[in-house]
């Protein structure tokens, strides 16, 4: 077996004193020093606990600040934050939908276009619970053979269609708005349309702080754009007041004009939402994220240098690639424990990762050839 090992590692590991180790490793092939070396249905014990020193520490930190690797544990900690994020959605239906309901009903009884807007921007914010829904069902599902990664991708998905339903109420606002515009006519009931505002603004308001902290917490940007829009649509809300005030004055270009204000609003959140989604699809990622990963691995014992650091959203999870410098004379066994302790603090260190791929270096010699150097061929942009 050789000395010098470059090496992979991506697992869940428990913490309950001793770890079993049932399975040997062996060296790779110095024309395969990238090949995925992966452990993903048992346990590890890299680092015993020892009773003193260093060992009782990390006792104490597991007692205080309690945590799991075991593959199901993180599983239940996805299906929580799935559950978390499907009662944030129907409950927002709910409320959402008793507000446009209450807005359609003014709408027949009084002709506002400005109110109307409103109210088909409110009942399409509703309806966006239903793709966010499936996706978050769909993220429970577990990796198969073709979908290596799971299903949490399909968050993303739906937070296309939700940026596309945005862009649709918007277009549909700016449509009745210019109609009007052209055609005008006096608006009945306006009492009432002043009440229907309020209770719209105070409807997404709620709807708009609920989605924003639950989507921030289980790290959903598709419940988090969910949330601004539902936000600026208060606002858009507040603006029928203007339309309602204009008309009791009599003057009847208010209503449609409002309308196309609201018009304008819906851009701007589409133009946040998109941008959001966008970041997402893209793989786009907080760099103080990477910043806290790579600090957490420095402070790793045995990591000499950290190499390239990639993290990713696969729904609202987190997953990380990393290759870390270790000692050339270290032995297979001490750099997968190396291996092991990195992707340990980068559990600790990155909220909402769950799990990591570590590879492990040797540290260059002078005049040694790249190990690398075999896969120059594969990497070369065509």
């Amino acid at each position: 077996m050789s000395d010098r090992h470059e090496h992979e590692h991506h697992h869940g590991h428990a913490h309950d004193g001793e770890h079993p180790h049932s399975h040997p490793h062996s060296a790779h092939p110095p024309h395969h020093t990238r090949a995925p070396h992966t452990h993903p249905h048992h346990t590890h014990a890299p680092h015993a606990h020892s009773p003193t020193g260093t060992g009782l520490r990390h006792r104490l930190t597991h007692i205080l600040k309690p945590h799991s690797h075991e593959t199901a544990d993180k599983l239940d900690s996805a299906l929580e934050s799935s559950a978390r994020g499907m009662r944030a959605l129907w409950v927002s239906l709910a409320v959402l939908g008793v507000t446009a309901l209450a807005q359609a009903v003014v709408v027949v009884s009084s002709g506002s276009v400005a109110l109307l807007g409103d109210t088909v921007h409110n009942t399409a914010d509703a309806l966006t619970a239903v793709p966010l829904g499936i996706a978050f069902v769909l993220g429970r599902r577990a990796a198969t053979r073709r979908f290596t990664y799971g299903y949490g991708r399909a968050e993303d998905l739906a937070g296309i269609a939700i940026v596309l339903t945005i862009a649709a109420s918007a277009a549909f606002a700016a449509w009745t708005a210019v109609d009007r515009l052209l055609d005008p006519r006096p608006m009945a009931q306006i009492p009432a349309v002043a009440v229907a505002a309020l209770v719209g603004f105070a409807g997404n308001e709620w709807v708009a702080r609920y989605r924003i902290r639950v989507g921030r917490s289980i790290g959903s940007a598709a419940l988090v754009a969910d949330g601004l829009h539902a936000r600026t649509d208060g606002f858009t809300s507040l603006a029928v007041l203007l339309s309602a005030g204009g008309a009791a004055l009599g003057w009847q270009l208010a209503d449609p004009i409002v309308g196309l204000a609201i018009t304008a609003a819906i851009v701007l959140v589409l133009r946040d939402a998109a941008r959001e989604v966008f970041r997402r699809v893209m793989d786009a990622v907080d760099p103080a994220l990477v910043d806290a990963a790579e600090r957490a691995l420095r402070e790793v014992a045995g990591v000499r240098e950290v190499g390239e650091l990639r993290l990713r959203w696969i729904g609202h999870r987190l997953r990380a690639e990393v290759a870390v410098v270790v000692d050339g004379e270290a032995t297979v066994r001490e750099a997968h424990a190396i291996a092991v302790e990195a992707e340990h603090a980068l559990l600790h260190a990155v909220p909402r990762l769950t799990a990591a791929l570590v590879h492990a270096d040797p540290a260059p010699v002078p005049g040694e050839a790249d190990p690398h150097l075999a896969l120059a061929h594969h990497t070369t942009a065509a």
